[in-house]
């Protein structure tokens, strides 16, 4: 069963899911066997990988590790076309659909192209809608564009309908690394109302019962990062 087929079983069967976000130019390569520990105890259901600013060497050194020591499918997060490695399970082939700077709707996908075609990774083409969450993000400074406001819950929901109807296979709603809020539970309510598509929630979720209140307004995957990276995801 391949890793798209799995989550939208999961949805169908209306399993909620949690991920694990790892950056590879915050994780201590020479401290691995700590995260491997730690990610056991947490017992994600997917550990996503990738990050605004990373080095290939690291994301491949990371990754084979990762499918050596974890028995946890491995999605890459990509944040340019550098950003692919072999040894994964799957690549969310992000559409930043909420702007409007085409390097981020196909530019950059023509790039990692000829690549990807080669490497016989699973493609997951995925709509990304960055929204507004009290500061300015990596994610809008190096895409150049701007954030759908946290009351526009109809131009969110437009966005995401196009998406999918333009073939996209999942939604992922982002705030942002380190975001001051999270993605409105409204907005998240809506989008999974209307949408068939899964829908992945992530930025600003710190604690267990922010992830439970995203489940509950229709997220089926829910990605936590700078928490687990900090250690301060806590259970209230």
């Amino acid at each position: 069963m391949t890793l798209y087929k799995y989550l939208k079983k999961q949805k169908q069967n209306q399993r909620k899911m949690w991920a694990i976000l790892l950056d590879p130019d915050k994780v201590d390569l020479p401290n691995f066997k700590k995260l491997v520990e730690k990610i056991h105890l947490a017992k994600p259901d997917l550990l996503l990988v990738g990050g605004s600013f990373i080095s290939e060497q690291k994301l491949l050194k990371l990754v084979k590790k990762l499918k050596k020591h974890c028995q946890i499918p491995v999605l890459l997060f990509p944040g340019g076309p550098a950003q692919i490695s072999p040894d994964a399970d799957a690549l969310m082939l992000l559409s930043l659909i909420s702007g409007r700077n085409a390097e981020y709707l196909i530019g950059k996908h023509v790039e990692a192209a000829p690549i990807l075609h080669h490497s016989g990774l699973e493609i997951i083409p995925t709509g990304y809608l960055l929204i507004e969450n009290g500061k300015s993000t990596s994610v809008e400074y190096i895409s150049n564009t701007k954030p759908i406001p946290r009351n526009k819950t109809d131009i969110a929901l437009a966005t995401a309908l196009a998406g999918e109807m333009l073939g996209l296979k999942m939604l992922y709603l982002e705030a942002g690394s380190g975001a001051k809020k999270p993605v409105p539970l409204k907005m998240i309510s809506a989008i999974s109302k209307h949408s068939r598509l899964p829908l992945i929630v992530g930025g600003g979720i710190k604690t267990r019962t922010r992830v439970l209140k995203a489940w509950a307004a229709g997220a089926d995957l829910v990605v936590v990062g700078t928490a687990f990276e900090e250690n301060v995801f806590k259970k209230t």
